[in-house]
């Protein structure tokens, strides 16, 4: 994990809404509409913030059919851990200075008039 992985993984959970979300899922999964109503937000911005915790692996959702055939969203939390410590952070750093630093790499566009269909080195 770089330095912006992190900082998105520590801003998808330092969000107070997001927060409220998490402590509601922590009690087991619950579908859309029942916490929005729990959490006092609206579908579309519940689901904004459900988007962001499913992206860096706090959530997952999956769809069920409810007794009467209606398709339901459920979320639940996955299980994680956050500890922060100096040397994550120092590693983090260093991955993403790693990165930064790496040369660009040129690629060969293929013309029309190439029948070639294959690239030596990939």
């Amino acid at each position: 994990m770089n330095s912006e992985e992190l900082g998105a993984w520590l801003a998808a959970v330092a969000n107070p809404q997001r927060m409220r979300i998490l402590a509601e899922l922590s009690s087991g999964q619950k579908h859309v509409s029942e916490l929005a109503r729990r959490v006092g937000m609206s579908r579309p911005l519940l689901y904004m913030h459900l988007a962001k915790l499913e992206e860096v692996g706090f959530v997952a959702g999956h769809h069920e059919l409810s007794d009467d055939g209606k398709a339901l969203k459920l979320f639940e939390v996955v299980p994680f851990r956050v500890t922060v410590t100096p040397a994550l952070l120092a590693r983090a750093v260093a991955k993403t200075a790693a990165t930064s630093a790496a040369p660009d790499i040129a690629v060969d566009d293929a013309t029309p008039s190439d029948n070639s269909n294959s690239h030596e080195g990939t």
